[in-house]
Protein backbone atom coordinates (compact mmCIF):
# COMPACT_ATOMS: atom_id res chain seq x y z
CA UNK A 1 0.00 0.00 0.00
CA UNK A 2 0.56 3.85 -0.41
CA UNK A 3 0.02 5.35 2.43
CA UNK A 4 -0.48 8.99 3.41
CA UNK A 5 0.31 10.62 6.51
CA UNK A 6 -0.96 14.20 7.53
CA UNK A 7 1.06 16.03 10.18
CA UNK A 8 4.86 17.06 11.19
CA UNK A 9 5.05 16.54 14.84
CA UNK A 10 6.72 13.47 17.27
CA UNK A 11 3.60 12.19 17.08
CA UNK A 12 3.58 11.80 13.25
CA UNK A 13 7.53 10.61 12.91
CA UNK A 14 6.01 7.77 15.56
CA UNK A 15 3.48 6.74 13.48
CA UNK A 16 6.26 6.86 10.74
CA UNK A 17 8.51 4.34 12.57
CA UNK A 18 6.24 2.02 13.22
CA UNK A 19 4.16 1.75 9.69
CA UNK A 20 7.37 1.68 7.55
CA UNK A 21 7.70 -1.51 9.72
CA UNK A 22 5.05 -3.19 8.06
CA UNK A 23 5.23 -5.16 5.22
CA UNK A 24 2.30 -3.79 3.89
CA UNK A 25 3.70 -0.39 3.61
CA UNK A 26 5.10 0.11 0.48
CA UNK A 27 5.79 3.63 0.01
CA UNK A 28 5.29 6.29 3.01
CA UNK A 29 4.16 10.34 2.05
CA UNK A 30 4.52 12.40 5.03
CA UNK A 31 2.80 16.08 4.97
CA UNK A 32 4.54 18.03 5.89
CA UNK A 33 6.64 15.77 7.71
CA UNK A 34 10.07 17.19 9.57
CA UNK A 35 13.65 16.26 9.30
CA UNK A 36 12.76 12.70 11.32
CA UNK A 37 10.40 11.53 9.03
CA UNK A 38 12.22 12.31 6.11
CA UNK A 39 14.60 9.66 6.58
CA UNK A 40 12.08 6.99 6.34
CA UNK A 41 9.17 8.56 4.22
CA UNK A 42 8.85 10.69 1.42
CA UNK A 43 7.84 14.42 2.70
CA UNK A 44 5.80 16.62 0.87
CA UNK A 45 5.73 20.11 1.08
CA UNK A 46 2.22 21.22 2.20
CA UNK A 47 -0.13 21.61 4.88
CA UNK A 48 -1.70 19.19 6.61
CA UNK A 49 -5.01 21.22 5.51
CA UNK A 50 -4.98 22.05 2.43
CA UNK A 51 -7.37 19.31 1.26
CA UNK A 52 -6.42 20.51 -2.59
CA UNK A 53 -3.00 19.63 -2.19
CA UNK A 54 -3.97 16.61 -0.37
CA UNK A 55 -6.57 15.35 -3.01
CA UNK A 56 -3.82 16.00 -5.89
CA UNK A 57 -1.18 13.66 -4.26
CA UNK A 58 -3.67 10.79 -3.30
CA UNK A 59 -4.59 10.48 -6.81
CA UNK A 60 -0.97 11.19 -8.81
CA UNK A 61 0.73 8.83 -6.57
CA UNK A 62 -2.49 5.99 -5.89
CA UNK A 63 -2.60 6.25 -1.90
CA UNK A 64 -4.68 3.73 -0.71
CA UNK A 65 -5.14 5.34 3.20
CA UNK A 66 -4.98 8.33 4.57
CA UNK A 67 -3.42 8.88 8.93
CA UNK A 68 -4.46 11.68 9.97
CA UNK A 69 -2.20 12.66 12.91
CA UNK A 70 -3.16 16.52 14.31
CA UNK A 71 -6.74 18.13 15.33
CA UNK A 72 -7.08 20.80 12.42
CA UNK A 73 -7.55 18.72 9.65
CA UNK A 74 -10.39 16.33 11.44
CA UNK A 75 -12.02 19.72 13.02
CA UNK A 76 -11.92 20.84 9.03
CA UNK A 77 -13.62 17.85 7.42
CA UNK A 78 -10.90 16.35 5.77
CA UNK A 79 -12.59 12.74 6.49
CA UNK A 80 -16.28 14.39 4.71
CA UNK A 81 -14.02 15.87 2.15
CA UNK A 82 -12.74 12.28 0.90
CA UNK A 83 -16.73 10.83 1.42
CA UNK A 84 -18.04 13.20 -0.42
CA UNK A 85 -15.55 13.36 -3.39
CA UNK A 86 -16.45 10.92 -6.36
CA UNK A 87 -12.50 9.96 -7.06
CA UNK A 88 -11.64 9.80 -3.57
CA UNK A 89 -14.56 8.26 -1.37
CA UNK A 90 -12.78 4.41 -1.31
CA UNK A 91 -10.24 5.51 0.18
CA UNK A 92 -9.99 5.07 3.97
CA UNK A 93 -9.50 8.03 6.53
CA UNK A 94 -8.15 6.76 9.59
CA UNK A 95 -9.68 9.68 11.88
CA UNK A 96 -13.44 10.92 12.49
CA UNK A 97 -15.61 12.80 10.59
CA UNK A 98 -16.57 16.51 10.96
CA UNK A 99 -19.28 15.78 13.79
CA UNK A 100 -16.96 13.52 15.44
CA UNK A 101 -14.07 15.92 15.83
CA UNK A 102 -16.24 18.60 17.76
CA UNK A 103 -15.64 16.31 20.81
CA UNK A 104 -11.95 18.13 20.49
CA UNK A 105 -13.40 20.99 18.16
CA UNK A 106 -15.64 22.59 20.75
CA UNK A 107 -15.50 22.08 24.83
CA UNK A 108 -19.61 22.83 25.14
CA UNK A 109 -19.99 20.01 22.21
CA UNK A 110 -18.22 17.92 24.52
CA UNK A 111 -19.89 18.53 27.72
CA UNK A 112 -23.30 18.22 26.26
CA UNK A 113 -22.37 14.72 24.79
CA UNK A 114 -20.91 13.48 28.18
CA UNK A 115 -24.20 14.99 29.75
CA UNK A 116 -26.04 13.13 27.30
CA UNK A 117 -24.52 10.04 27.37
CA UNK A 118 -23.95 10.19 30.81
CA UNK A 119 -20.44 10.31 31.31
CA UNK A 120 -18.78 10.97 34.44
CA UNK A 121 -17.48 14.82 34.05
CA UNK A 122 -17.02 17.85 36.02
CA UNK A 123 -19.81 20.11 36.54
CA UNK A 124 -19.98 23.31 33.71
CA UNK A 125 -21.96 25.81 32.02
CA UNK A 126 -20.63 27.99 28.90
CA UNK A 127 -20.56 31.69 28.24
CA UNK A 128 -20.21 34.21 25.47
CA UNK A 129 -19.17 37.74 24.97
CA UNK A 130 -22.94 38.65 25.70
CA UNK A 131 -23.30 36.62 28.79
CA UNK A 132 -19.71 37.91 30.39
CA UNK A 133 -21.09 39.44 33.35
CA UNK A 134 -23.21 35.91 34.13
CA UNK A 135 -20.00 34.20 33.70
CA UNK A 136 -18.35 36.96 36.22
CA UNK A 137 -21.09 35.80 38.59
CA UNK A 138 -21.10 31.80 37.82
CA UNK A 139 -17.63 32.22 38.98
CA UNK A 140 -18.54 33.58 42.09
CA UNK A 141 -20.26 30.98 43.04
CA UNK A 142 -17.56 28.05 42.58
CA UNK A 143 -14.66 27.59 45.17
CA UNK A 144 -11.05 28.15 43.93
CA UNK A 145 -9.24 27.27 41.86
CA UNK A 146 -11.12 28.75 38.95
CA UNK A 147 -10.96 26.39 35.29
CA UNK A 148 -11.61 28.54 31.99
CA UNK A 149 -11.69 26.68 28.80
CA UNK A 150 -11.48 28.31 25.27
CA UNK A 151 -14.60 26.59 23.23
CA UNK A 152 -12.55 26.22 20.16
CA UNK A 153 -8.77 24.82 19.40
CA UNK A 154 -6.29 26.64 20.89
CA UNK A 155 -3.20 24.14 20.55
CA UNK A 156 -3.73 22.91 23.56
CA UNK A 157 -2.69 26.44 25.55
CA UNK A 158 -6.63 27.52 26.22
CA UNK A 159 -6.85 26.46 29.77
CA UNK A 160 -6.49 28.67 32.38
CA UNK A 161 -6.39 27.51 36.16
CA UNK A 162 -6.56 30.52 38.51
CA UNK A 163 -7.15 31.13 42.24
CA UNK A 164 -8.14 34.26 42.77
CA UNK A 165 -11.54 35.08 41.93
CA UNK A 166 -10.77 39.06 41.08
CA UNK A 167 -7.92 37.42 38.16
CA UNK A 168 -10.63 34.64 37.10
CA UNK A 169 -13.27 37.17 36.25
CA UNK A 170 -10.64 39.30 34.79
CA UNK A 171 -9.56 36.69 32.47
CA UNK A 172 -12.95 35.50 31.71
CA UNK A 173 -13.82 39.17 30.11
CA UNK A 174 -9.94 38.98 28.69
CA UNK A 175 -11.19 35.81 27.13
CA UNK A 176 -14.44 36.46 25.61
CA UNK A 177 -14.01 40.60 25.11
CA UNK A 178 -10.76 40.64 24.45
CA UNK A 179 -10.17 37.81 21.95
CA UNK A 180 -7.18 36.44 24.34
CA UNK A 181 -7.27 33.43 22.23
CA UNK A 182 -9.05 34.99 18.93
CA UNK A 183 -11.73 32.79 17.68
CA UNK A 184 -11.35 29.79 20.07
CA UNK A 185 -12.23 31.86 23.12
CA UNK A 186 -15.52 33.44 21.38
CA UNK A 187 -16.97 31.28 23.78
CA UNK A 188 -15.75 29.85 27.16
CA UNK A 189 -16.68 27.03 29.31
CA UNK A 190 -16.35 27.08 33.11
CA UNK A 191 -15.58 24.13 34.90
CA UNK A 192 -15.57 23.24 38.48
CA UNK A 193 -12.27 22.40 39.51
CA UNK A 194 -11.42 18.31 40.30
CA UNK A 195 -8.14 17.45 42.61
CA UNK A 196 -6.42 13.91 41.37
CA UNK A 197 -4.33 12.71 39.47
CA UNK A 198 -4.47 12.97 35.42
CA UNK A 199 -3.75 10.37 32.93
CA UNK A 200 -4.68 9.61 29.23
CA UNK A 201 -6.52 6.90 27.87
CA UNK A 202 -6.19 5.83 24.35
CA UNK A 203 -9.20 4.16 22.38
CA UNK A 204 -9.11 3.19 19.08
CA UNK A 205 -12.75 2.60 16.95
CA UNK A 206 -14.21 1.42 13.83
CA UNK A 207 -17.07 2.88 14.77
CA UNK A 208 -18.45 -0.48 15.99
CA UNK A 209 -16.62 -1.42 18.14
CA UNK A 210 -12.94 -0.72 20.03
CA UNK A 211 -9.56 -1.31 21.54
CA UNK A 212 -7.82 0.30 24.44
CA UNK A 213 -4.18 1.30 23.83
CA UNK A 214 -1.91 1.45 26.63
CA UNK A 215 -2.28 4.00 28.81
CA UNK A 216 0.14 6.98 29.42
CA UNK A 217 0.23 10.24 31.41
CA UNK A 218 1.99 13.26 30.35
CA UNK A 219 3.58 16.98 31.91
CA UNK A 220 2.12 19.36 30.51
CA UNK A 221 3.80 22.62 32.30
CA UNK A 222 7.28 23.97 31.53
CA UNK A 223 8.73 23.68 34.79
CA UNK A 224 9.85 20.86 37.40
CA UNK A 225 7.07 19.62 39.99
CA UNK A 226 4.50 21.01 37.51
CA UNK A 227 4.90 24.79 37.44
CA UNK A 228 5.43 27.50 35.21
CA UNK A 229 3.34 28.15 31.81
CA UNK A 230 1.12 24.74 29.85
CA UNK A 231 2.94 23.06 26.93
CA UNK A 232 2.02 20.58 24.10
CA UNK A 233 4.07 18.21 26.71
CA UNK A 234 7.21 17.78 28.58
CA UNK A 235 7.40 13.91 28.37
CA UNK A 236 5.38 11.12 28.80
CA UNK A 237 5.13 7.36 31.13
CA UNK A 238 3.86 4.60 29.92
CA UNK A 239 1.98 2.49 31.30
CA UNK A 240 0.71 4.62 34.45
CA UNK A 241 2.04 2.41 37.35
CA UNK A 242 -1.14 3.59 39.52
CA UNK A 243 -3.82 2.04 37.37
CA UNK A 244 -4.72 -1.25 38.35
CA UNK A 245 -7.20 -3.21 37.08
CA UNK A 246 -10.16 -2.70 39.14
CA UNK A 247 -9.67 1.11 37.84
CA UNK A 248 -9.26 0.14 34.29
CA UNK A 249 -12.70 -1.90 34.23
CA UNK A 250 -14.17 1.43 35.83
CA UNK A 251 -13.05 3.61 33.19
CA UNK A 252 -13.65 1.21 30.62
CA UNK A 253 -17.28 0.56 31.62
CA UNK A 254 -18.16 3.92 32.57
CA UNK A 255 -16.48 6.24 30.24
CA UNK A 256 -15.25 4.02 27.26
CA UNK A 257 -18.34 2.26 26.48
CA UNK A 258 -20.80 4.90 26.70
CA UNK A 259 -18.75 7.22 24.89
CA UNK A 260 -18.31 4.37 21.82
CA UNK A 261 -22.11 3.81 22.25
CA UNK A 262 -23.21 7.35 22.27
CA UNK A 263 -21.47 8.08 19.05
CA UNK A 264 -23.03 5.08 17.33
CA UNK A 265 -26.42 6.26 18.55
CA UNK A 266 -25.81 9.80 17.19
CA UNK A 267 -24.71 8.41 14.27
CA UNK A 268 -21.39 10.14 14.22
CA UNK A 269 -19.19 8.27 11.88
CA UNK A 270 -15.70 7.64 14.06
CA UNK A 271 -13.00 5.73 12.60
CA UNK A 272 -10.31 6.67 14.47
CA UNK A 273 -8.85 7.61 18.02
CA UNK A 274 -10.28 8.68 20.80
CA UNK A 275 -7.96 10.33 23.57
CA UNK A 276 -9.88 10.76 26.99
CA UNK A 277 -8.34 13.22 29.24
CA UNK A 278 -9.18 11.83 32.64
CA UNK A 279 -8.69 12.90 36.15
CA UNK A 280 -8.54 9.81 38.91
CA UNK A 281 -10.22 11.53 41.99
CA UNK A 282 -10.26 9.27 44.89
CA UNK A 283 -10.03 6.13 42.71
CA UNK A 284 -13.36 7.21 40.52
CA UNK A 285 -12.15 8.05 37.14
CA UNK A 286 -13.65 11.57 35.68
CA UNK A 287 -13.04 13.43 32.17
CA UNK A 288 -11.72 16.40 31.70
CA UNK A 289 -11.80 16.31 27.80
CA UNK A 290 -11.74 14.54 24.33
CA UNK A 291 -9.61 14.68 22.07
CA UNK A 292 -9.87 12.99 18.31
CA UNK A 293 -6.47 11.99 17.97
CA UNK A 294 -3.59 10.44 19.89
CA UNK A 295 -1.83 12.97 22.35
CA UNK A 296 2.24 14.16 22.05
CA UNK A 297 3.60 13.07 23.63
CA UNK A 298 1.86 10.13 24.66
CA UNK A 299 1.91 8.60 21.06
CA UNK A 300 6.01 8.76 21.76
CA UNK A 301 5.53 5.75 24.44
CA UNK A 302 2.16 4.38 23.20
CA UNK A 303 3.27 3.35 19.72
CA UNK A 304 6.86 1.89 20.90
CA UNK A 305 4.69 -0.59 23.07
CA UNK A 306 2.77 -1.88 20.93
CA UNK A 307 3.70 -5.48 19.28
CA UNK A 308 0.98 -5.28 16.60
CA UNK A 309 1.60 -4.06 13.02
CA UNK A 310 -0.19 -0.92 13.01
CA UNK A 311 -1.14 -0.62 9.29
CA UNK A 312 -2.76 -4.04 9.54
CA UNK A 313 -4.68 -2.29 12.63
CA UNK A 314 -5.70 0.75 11.07
CA UNK A 315 -6.78 -1.86 7.91
CA UNK A 316 -9.15 -3.30 10.41
CA UNK A 317 -10.32 -0.27 11.43
CA UNK A 318 -11.52 1.18 7.91
CA UNK A 319 -12.86 -2.27 7.20
CA UNK A 320 -14.64 -2.33 10.41
CA UNK A 321 -13.01 -5.54 11.42
CA UNK A 322 -11.45 -4.26 15.07
CA UNK A 323 -13.35 -6.59 17.00
CA UNK A 324 -11.51 -9.59 15.82
CA UNK A 325 -8.04 -8.02 16.07
CA UNK A 326 -5.87 -9.50 18.57
CA UNK A 327 -3.88 -6.36 19.82
CA UNK A 328 -0.11 -7.28 21.19
CA UNK A 329 1.32 -4.95 24.06
CA UNK A 330 4.94 -4.46 24.96
CA UNK A 331 5.50 -5.28 28.92
CA UNK A 332 8.03 -3.31 29.34
CA UNK A 333 7.68 0.49 30.23
CA UNK A 334 8.64 3.38 27.72
CA UNK A 335 9.51 6.93 28.79
CA UNK A 336 9.62 10.04 26.69
CA UNK A 337 11.64 13.36 27.11
CA UNK A 338 10.98 16.40 25.33
CA UNK A 339 13.85 18.71 24.11
CA UNK A 340 12.74 21.95 23.65
CA UNK A 341 13.62 25.29 22.55
CA UNK A 342 14.98 28.26 24.85
CA UNK A 343 12.24 30.91 25.75
CA UNK A 344 9.13 28.27 24.72
CA UNK A 345 6.55 27.86 25.34
CA UNK A 346 6.29 31.82 24.45
CA UNK A 347 9.06 33.62 22.34
CA UNK A 348 11.78 30.80 20.89
CA UNK A 349 14.45 30.96 17.78
CA UNK A 350 14.46 28.35 14.76
CA UNK A 351 17.10 27.52 12.90
CA UNK A 352 19.45 26.63 15.70
CA UNK A 353 21.32 23.50 14.43
CA UNK A 354 21.29 20.25 16.59
CA UNK A 355 24.32 17.83 17.21
CA UNK A 356 25.05 14.82 18.97
CA UNK A 357 22.10 13.36 17.30
CA UNK A 358 24.15 10.07 15.73
CA UNK A 359 25.93 9.37 19.65
CA UNK A 360 22.28 8.46 20.82
CA UNK A 361 22.27 4.77 21.64
CA UNK A 362 19.42 2.21 22.84
CA UNK A 363 16.82 4.84 22.20
CA UNK A 364 14.37 6.09 19.48
CA UNK A 365 14.41 10.21 18.67
CA UNK A 366 11.69 11.18 17.02
CA UNK A 367 11.69 14.49 15.56
CA UNK A 368 8.86 17.13 16.79
CA UNK A 369 9.84 20.94 15.39
CA UNK A 370 13.23 20.48 13.35
CA UNK A 371 13.74 20.18 9.18
CA UNK A 372 16.97 19.94 7.29
CA UNK A 373 18.52 22.93 6.04
CA UNK A 374 21.59 22.44 3.65
CA UNK A 375 22.29 18.49 5.22
CA UNK A 376 21.89 20.14 8.72
CA UNK A 377 19.14 19.22 11.53
CA UNK A 378 18.06 22.64 13.11
CA UNK A 379 15.60 23.63 14.90
CA UNK A 380 11.86 24.69 13.52
CA UNK A 381 9.62 24.79 16.70
CA UNK A 382 8.97 24.58 20.54
CA UNK A 383 9.19 21.11 20.67
CA UNK A 384 12.04 19.62 19.12
CA UNK A 385 12.98 16.29 19.89
CA UNK A 386 11.24 13.38 22.00
CA UNK A 387 13.89 10.92 23.73
CA UNK A 388 12.35 7.33 23.83
CA UNK A 389 13.47 4.44 25.73
CA UNK A 390 12.58 0.96 27.12
CA UNK A 391 12.99 -0.62 30.69
CA UNK A 392 11.57 -2.68 32.97
CA UNK A 393 10.51 -0.36 34.93
CA UNK A 394 9.45 3.67 33.96
CA UNK A 395 12.73 4.88 36.15
CA UNK A 396 15.09 2.71 34.04
CA UNK A 397 13.33 3.87 31.06
CA UNK A 398 13.67 7.25 32.09
CA UNK A 399 17.58 7.00 32.72
CA UNK A 400 18.12 5.75 29.51
CA UNK A 401 16.59 8.24 28.23
CA UNK A 402 18.19 11.25 30.25
CA UNK A 403 21.22 9.74 29.39
CA UNK A 404 21.10 10.34 25.77
CA UNK A 405 19.60 13.55 25.80
CA UNK A 406 22.67 14.72 27.64
CA UNK A 407 24.17 13.87 24.40
CA UNK A 408 22.72 16.46 22.20
CA UNK A 409 23.16 19.87 21.69
CA UNK A 410 21.75 23.33 20.58
CA UNK A 411 22.00 26.40 21.65
CA UNK A 412 19.34 27.24 24.46
CA UNK A 413 18.31 23.52 24.02
CA UNK A 414 15.67 23.13 27.70
CA UNK A 415 14.09 19.57 28.81
CA UNK A 416 12.67 19.00 32.01
CA UNK A 417 14.46 16.77 34.34
CA UNK A 418 11.86 15.12 36.75
CA UNK A 419 9.48 13.41 34.51
CA UNK A 420 7.63 10.79 36.60
CA UNK A 421 8.48 12.52 39.53
CA UNK A 422 4.89 12.16 41.31
CA UNK A 423 5.26 7.97 40.37
CA UNK A 424 7.49 7.39 42.83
Amino acid sequence: MNILLLGSGGREHAFAWKMTQSPLCDTLFVAPGNAGTATIATNLDFSATDFEAIKAVVIKENIEMVVVGPEDPLVKGVYDFFLNDADLKHIPVIGPSKLGAQLEGSKEFAKEFMMKHQVPTAAYDSFTAETVEKGCEFLATLQPPYVLKADGLAAGKGVLIIQDLAEAQAELRNMLVGQKFGAASSKVVIEEFLDGIELSCFVLTDGKSYKILPTAKDYKRIGEGDTGLNTGGMGAVSPVPYVDAVLMEKIETRIVQPTIAGLQKEGIPYKGFVFIGLINVNNEPIVIEYNVRMGDPETEVVVPRLKSDLVELFLAVANEKLADFNLEVDERSATTVMIVSGGYPEDFEKGKVISGLENVENSIVFHAGTKLDNGAVVTNGGRVLAITSYGTSFQEALQQSYDNVSKIQFDKMNYRKDIGFDLV
